[in-house]
């Protein structure tokens, strides 16, 4: 079969920053022409496990991959995990992760779907529950679904693997998580799934289990990588909330955390966070090697895109120039918050209360950092209690900032 150019075009911009599986741009090119000519969307499926309620940036590398192909005209699959998330992916975990109630899956896919509508049209998109049809299994279903792998291959996922190796507990359960993920794919006949990294074994065994269930074409898998939150180390993840940015997050917040990433992540962030062409991208690039030039200036640029993406242009102009006078010229914000506070309150309790930090722990880290100044003071005493004549002003770490009044 020749494939056109156009479709090969294609391919290369969907791939971008992707792993394309198995046969990479030229079989997802063969793909986007056969749905083309055959007038048949592809179906695109992406699972969720609603964990938590809110989505951070990382999520959003794979919904923007999500948003690319609805615009080829292809259907978006949305699949809540209703039934895999009570039993926990163990991806990457180094223990059994805990289950969720059928409530709490239900109350945080819906606030996951609010969030993800930032992204994608979650209106054209078909959405759907895997428990729909996983509870309804019979244990002779169950039994031939597991008749499909065995017990050698699972293991040699590294999560299980090294779990074994080091003596750790292993449910039996949990080898069904695979399994069902990769059902779903058999039930709504998906030709391609998106995922990050982490998620190359639970995709791919899609693949397998639909060949097992009769699929002449069986689906491709795309795998983009996990983004590092703003300590340049850890996955983004909420886990680590002072590393973490969430779409939920404020505009000034949002922009200052994109501020503060270390420039090794500047790429990578323009590349699966923005809308950036190859030639902008290498540009960028460029610029980072000329020892002249200012990476700021590069971060300013990304954070005011991102931010306006999330929250408009103005709330993002704003934000940049709240930034600019708070951090780069030692000014304090316009619109700071006056706190009534009594005289002899402890600075941790203080910090905790003002949701600067979510923790004592993270306020000693902050304190310990150099973080928290009164009137510019740095505060290095972890019982530092507040005693002032009329108003003070708290700054903790370079954007939060509070009035403080008796």
């Amino acid at each position: 079969m020749e494939i056109r150019e156009e479709f090969i075009e294609q391919a290369k911009r969907l791939a971008r920053g992707a792993e394309v599986l198995p046969g990479g741009i030229e079989e997802l090119a063969v793909k986007l022409q056969h749905a083309k000519d055959t007038n048949t969307p592809l179906r695109v499926k992406l699972g969720m496990d609603p964990t938590r309620p809110d989505l951070h940036l990382g999520h959003t590398v794979v919904m923007r991959k999500l948003k690319e192909f609805q615009k080829l005209g292809h259907k978006i699959v949305l699949i809540v995990g209703g039934a895999t998330a009570m039993v926990g992916d163990p991806s990457g975990k180094s223990e059994t992760r805990p289950s969720l109630t059928k409530e709490q899956v239900e109350e945080n896919a819906k606030s996951y779907f609010e969030q993800m509508s930032k992204v994608v049209d979650v209106t054209q998109a078909e959405v759907t529950n895997n428990a729909d049809w996983l509870h309804k299994m019979s244990f002779i279903d169950l039994l031939k679904l597991a008749s499909k792998m065995t017990v050698a291959q699972m293991m040699t996922r590294d999560d299980f693997a090294k779990r074994y190796s080091e003596g750790k507990p292993i449910s039996v359960h949990e080898f069904f998580y695979p399994l069902m993920q990769a059902y779903d794919s058999v039930v709504i006949d998906a030709d391609i799934e998106l995922g990050g990294t982490d998620q190359r074994f639970n995709t791919l065994l899609g693949r397998q289990i639909q060949e097992a269930y009769g699929k002449k074409y069986p689906q491709m898998v795309m795998l983009l990588p996990l983004i590092e939150g703003t300590d340049g180390l850890v996955k983004m993840s909420k886990t680590y909330p002072e590393h973490c940015i969430s779409l939920t997050d404020s505009t000034k917040d949002m922009f200052g955390k994109l501020m503060s990433i270390p420039d090794t992540l500047i790429v990578k962030y323009f590349t699966l966070l923005t809308n950036v062409t190859d030639t902008e991208l290498k540009t960028i690039e460029e610029n980072l090697k000329d020892a002249s030039f200012n990476p700021r200036d590069l971060k300013l640029q990304l954070a005011h895109m991102i931010t306006e993406e999330y929250h408009g242009k103005d709330n993002a102009d704003y934000a940049q120039q709240e930034f600019i006078n708070v951090v780069s010229n030692k000014g304090i914000p316009d619109d700071i918050t006056e706190v009534k506070t009594e005289q002899g309150k402890s600075i941790l309790d203080l910090l905790v209360e003002l949701k600067f930090v979510q923790s004592k722990g993270e306020a000693k880290r902050l304190i310990q950092g150099g973080g928290v100044k009164i009137d510019g003071n740095k505060i290095t005493d972890m019982a530092y209690t507040l005693n002032f004549d009329d108003s003070v002003i708290l700054q903790a770490g370079k954007r939060k900032f509070a009035k403080l009044v008796k």
